[in-house]
C-alpha cells in the first residue's frame, strides 16, 4: 500500500474516477492540498479562478455541460459561504459537483475559539445545500469517503456533495488503499406492472402530451420514436430544451404547451418537477398524469399521479414504447393544429423586439452543438421560449434560484470542459457586475467564451415592476456603468459594441473566429415584457 497525505489519497482517488480538473482558490487552510495538485500536474489541471463563486459556478457549468462530476476546492468560512450560491444552484439543477472545503486544525473544530475562517458547524450548514456530506479524518479514510461522495453525486437524482477536511489533517501521512475505480452505481429495475399501467393511459388517449425536464436529457432517441408513436406535442422549458430537437415536428415551446393543455386527456412527466403545470395550468379529472423520475420522492410531491414510473428515463422509456403497441390506437396528424399554435407565438414573438431579433442574431451565429449559458436578464428571460435549441445539454439556464449574476462564471467552467465548443454567455449590466472580475480568468487561462453584454443601465425586471405595481416609485434600480470594451481591453479581452441586431451577429461571428476570450458590449433601452410568455394562467 502506498504511504499518502490525506491531499495526496484525496488528489489519486478523484483522478481514478476520472476527475483530472479542479477549480479552486488557494487559502492557509488547504496548503496542503494544493501542494499535492502541484505534485499531480502532469495528470490534474488547476483552474484558479478571482473568486470563490466562481471556483463552484465553474465547476457548476462543467457538470452540468458534460454530465460528469467536477470538483472544485475552497477555504472553510467565508470560501464556503462565497460558493454558497453556486453549491445551492447546483442541488436545484441536479448537477453532480463536489465541493472540497478547508476547515480549522481538527481538534478544535466548533469549540469557538475563533480560528481563521471559523465557522459554527459548517458540515451542518453545508448539508442544507448539498445530497450528502462528510469530514475526512485521516488518509485512510479519504479513498473510501471521496468515492462514496462521487456515487453520491452521480447516484440516483444527480446532486451536488461537500467533504471538509482539517488543515492539520490534509497532511497527515498513513498507508491507504486506493480504489480500482469508481463504486458501482445503484439500479433500480423497471416495475413492468406500472409500465403496462402507463401503457394502457397513453395507448386510450386522443391527445397525449409529453412534458420534459433535465432529467430527460439522455434519452432523446426514446422521447423521439415514444412521441411519435403518439403523434404525442413534447413541451420542455429551460433544462429540457434540446432533448427533443426544437426543428422537430412534434417539438414545442412551453407557449404553445400552455396552448395545447386543456385538450390533452393524458400526459407524461419526465424529469421534471412539473410545479408550473401542477400549480399554474391546473389539472382536473379529465386529464391522466403519468410521471417518470429517478427520484422516489418526486412524483407525489405536490399530487399523486395516475402511475408512477421511478428510476431512469432510458429503460422506462424503451419499455413503454415495447408495451405500447398492444394497446395503442391511431391517431391523424397534429401537424396543422400545432403549426397554428407555432404562427400564433411567432406572431407573439414578433412584439418581443428587440430581444428576438437579437436571439436571432445569436443563434445565427452560434453553430447548432455550440452551448448558450442564460443568465437573469430580459434577454435571458425571452431565450426561454424564442430562442431555438437543437441539442440537449446546448442551453443552461440557473433552474428555480434564477439567481444573477451565475452565467460569466458558470460559461468559464463549460469552456474549460468542452474546449472544442463554441460558448457563448449573455448578461445583464447588473448580473454580468457580480463576476466581472472573472475576465482576468478567462485572459489568464485562455477560455474563449464569448460574453454578451445586454446593457439598460439598470435592474430591468425589477424597474417595471416598480413602474407598473407600485405606482412608479422607482428604487435601487437604476446602475451606473463603465465602458464595458475598455473594461474588457483592460483586462487584455477583445472587445466589440452592437447597437442592432445585424451589428451583434457580425461581432459574434468575428468573436469566435478569434478563438479567444471576447466580450460584446450591447447597449439598449427599455423592452417589452416576455412575462405574459412565461407566467401564463390556469386552463383546467
Amino acid at each position: 500500500m502506498p504511504r499518502l497525505s490525506t491531499a495526496e489519497a484525496t488528489v489519486e482517488t478523484l483522478l481514478r474516477h476520472g476527475i483530472d480538473t479542479v477549480y479552486a482558490l488557494p487559502g492557509l487552510h488547504n496548503d496542503p492540498l494544493f501542494d499535492a495538485f502541484y505534485h499531480a500536474a502532469d495528470r490534474l489541471r488547476v483552474i484558479h479562478p478571482r473568486h470563490e463563486q466562481t471556483a463552484a459556478y465553474m465547476a457548476l457549468g462543467a457538470a452540468l455541460a458534460t454530465g460528469k462530476p467536477q470538483a472544485f476546492a475552497v477555504v472553510p468560512g467565508p470560501g464556503l459561504l462565497n460558493a454558497g450560491a453556486a453549491l445551492l444552484t447546483a442541488y436545484g439543477m441536479n448537477a453532480p459537483v463536489i465541493a472540497l472545503v478547508g476547515q480549522i486544525p481538527q481538534a478544535d473544530i466548533d469549540r469557538g475559539h475563533g480560528h481563521l475562517h471559523e465557522i459554527h458547524d459548517q458540515l451542518g450548514l453545508v448539508r442544507h445545500i448539498t445530497k450528502w456530506a462528510a469530514r475526512i479524518n485521516g488518509p485512510q479514510d479519504a479513498p473510501a469517503l471521496v468515492s462514496e461522495a462521487i456515487r453520491q453525486a452521480t447516484g440516483g437524482r444527480p446532486r451536488p456533495v461537500a467533504l471538509e477536511c482539517a488543515l492539520d489533517t490534509w497532511a497527515k501521512r498513513a498507508e491507504v488503499t486506493l480504489p480500482d475505480g469508481p463504486l458501482p452505481a445503484p439500479q433500480r429495475p423497471v416495475d413492468a406492472e406500472a409500465v403496462e399501467a402507463a401503457a394502457k393511459i397513453f395507448g386510450a388517449a386522443e391527445k397525449p402530451m409529453l412534458v420534459l425536464g433535465g432529467g430527460a436529457i439522455g434519452a432523446r432517441d426514446e422521447v423521439v420514436a415514444l412521441a411519435e408513436l403518439l403523434e404525442a406535442p413534447v413541451s420542455s422549458y429551460r433544462r429540457g430544451r434540446g432533448v427533443i430537437p426544437s426543428s422537430h415536428r412534434l417539438a414545442v415551446d412551453m407557449p404553445v404547451g400552455h396552448r395545447l393543455w386543456k385538450d390533452a386527456d393524458a400526459v407524461l412527466a419526465v424529469g421534471t418537477r412539473f410545479l408550473i403545470q401542477n400549480g399554474s395550468w391546473g389539472i382536473d379529472a379529465n386529464l391522466k398524469v403519468v410521471r417518470l423520475d429517478i427520484d422516489p420522492e418526486e412524483p407525489e410531491r405536490l399530487r399523486k399521479p395516475d402511475v408512477a414510473l421511478v428510476g431512469d428515463a432510458r429503460p422506462y422509456l424503451r419499455a413503454l414504447i415495447e408495451a405500447l403497441p398492444k394497446h395503442n390506437r391511431p391517431r391523424p396528424s397534429r401537424a396543422a393544429e400545432i403549426d397554428g399554435h407555432r404562427a400564433w407565438l411567432d406572431e407573439r414573438l414578433s412584439r418581443l423586439e428587440p430581444q428576438r431579433s437579437f436571439l436571432r442574431a445569436i443563434r445565427n451565429a452560434l453553430p447548432e452543438d455550440g452551448i448558450f449559458v442564460d443568465e437573469v436578464s430580459q434577454m435571458g428571460f425571452a431565450s426561454r421560449v424564442a430562442l431555438p435549441v437543437e441539442r440537449e445539454r446546448t442551453y443552461l439556464s440557473p433552474g428555480y434560484q434564477d439567481n444573477l449574476g451565475w452565467g460569466f462564471g458558470t460559461a468559464l467552467g463549460v469552456k474549460a470542459a468542452m474546449p472544442d465548443r463554441k460558448v457563448l454567455a449573455i448578461a445583464g449590466d447588473g448580473g454580468f457586475l457580480y463576476q466581472v472580475g472573472e475576465l482576468a480568468t478567462a485572459a489568464r487561462h485562455n477560455l474563449a467564451v464569448v460574453v454578451v453584454v445586454f446593457d439598460n443601465g439598470g435592474f430591468g425586471n425589477v424597474k417595471r415592476i416598480q413602474q407598473q405595481s407600485y405606482g412608479n416609485r422607482l428604487i435601487a434600480c437604476d446602475l451606473q456603468n463603465p465602458d464595458f470594451c475598455k473594461l474588457a481591453e483592460s483586462f487584455g479581452v477583445a472587445s466589440f459594441k452592437a447597437t442592432d441586431a445585424a451589428q451583434l451577429e457580425d461581432a459574434l461571428k468575428k468573436a469566435f473566429a478569434l478563438d479567444r476570450p471576447a466580450l460584446v458590449w450591447v447597449p439598449h433601452g427599455d423592452v417589452p415584457s416576455p412575462w405574459d410568455l412565461i407566467m401564463m394562467p390556469r386552463v383546467r
